[in-house]
């Protein structure tokens, strides 16, 4: 039961998501992740060691990660089963909810537009430096509202489509799985040494799981936004990550905007191709459109998973 499982996941993370009071008390799930591969890549990843037992010691740390979110999802399940019968799904939809992220993500870049709205650029600033990896020191309008619309769209499938997407295909053990591998992709699945080669298994895994759910979240957002097909064809794989690029292209034809391009991290200007070209400047008013596309776009999931429900 799967699907009525997933219906009920999404309605309780859009009610409550993760209040910030039990952040506080009990941390998150993913916080649990996040310190196993932070042991890892203290014991594993040092540079006395080739690259190659690197790269195997990596693959070694997304298999530990596996077996441990997988494994103690499927055992949970296992329990919810036997304690509940028939009911066990309600039980499994609330240890899976806190995987989605529809209203955390809503909720940490709707502050973005509105500091834009009260013409409060440093306040924007800082609200968007809490959701990407650029500097933001200097960014002007176009740039705030071009990075909170990027960081948006892209979460759209890494925080709702794809964990949703596994859940609904492999239960409880998909989604936490799948969160596993995303952590693990965002703090060491990187080019750059030190995880040149540590992180290679982990950035590979997570293009992986996400290489249908992007090309969903795309198509979601394009149908929400009433356009953006034409632009996701054609500019879709011109990001960095054979994934991100969909969603965004297809928000960047809904908007008629230009995204991606020239940024800097850590004081280095990386020349980023244009996503959308021939599209205008974002603007405030821009950021407002995407909030209301990205909850469309939700609503259309929910729509999606009612129908396989309705239809299993």
């Amino acid at each position: 039961m799967a699907e009525p499982m997933a219906v009920l996941a999404l309605i309780l993370d859009a009610a409550i998501g993760w209040p910030d009071a039990l952040y506080r008390r009990v941390g998150h799930p993913v916080g649990g992740f996040a310190r196993l591969i932070a042991r890892c890549d203290r014991r594993w990843n040092r540079p006395d060691k080739s690259d190659a037992t690197r790269r195997m010691l990596g693959v070694m740390t997304v298999l530990l990660l596996l077996g441990m979110a997988g494994g103690g999802a499927w055992g949970l399940a296992l329990i919810a089963e036997q304690c509940f019968g028939r009911w066990h799904w309600v039980a499994t939809a609330i240890l899976a909810f806190p995987a989605l992220a529809q209203r955390s993500l809503y909720d940490h870049v709707r502050p973005v537009g509105q500091a834009l709205a009260a013409g409060d650029l440093p306040a924007a600033r800082r609200a968007v430096a809490m959701i990407v990896g650029r500097d933001t020191r200097d960014l002007d309008e176009a740039g705030v509202s071009r990075a909170a619309i990027e960081s948006l769209s892209e979460s759209f499938c890494d925080g709702v489509v794809a964990p949703l997407f596994w859940l609904m295909l492999l239960g409880l053990p998909g989604i936490w799985a799948y969160k596993a591998l995303n952590t693990a992709d965002s703090l060491i699945g990187h080019k750059e040494a030190p995880y040149t080669h540590f992180g290679w298994a982990a950035a590979r895994a997570d293009d992986i799981a996400n290489f249908i759910p992007a090309r969903l979240a795309g198509l979601l957002i394009a149908i929400a936004g009433g356009r953006g097909l034409a632009t996701m064809r054609r500019d879709g794989r011109k990001h960095a990550s054979p994934n991100a690029g969909w969603p965004e292209a297809a928000m960047a034809g809904a908007l008629g905007v230009r995204l991606a391009g020239p940024v800097a991290y850590d004081g280095v200007v990386l020349d980023k191709a244009w996503i959308g070209g021939e599209g205008r400047d974002a603007e405030t008013r821009d950021l407002a459109r995407a909030l209301i596309i990205y909850k469309n776009a939700c609503f259309l999931l929910w729509i999606g998973a009612g129908s396989i429900a309705w239809a299993l």
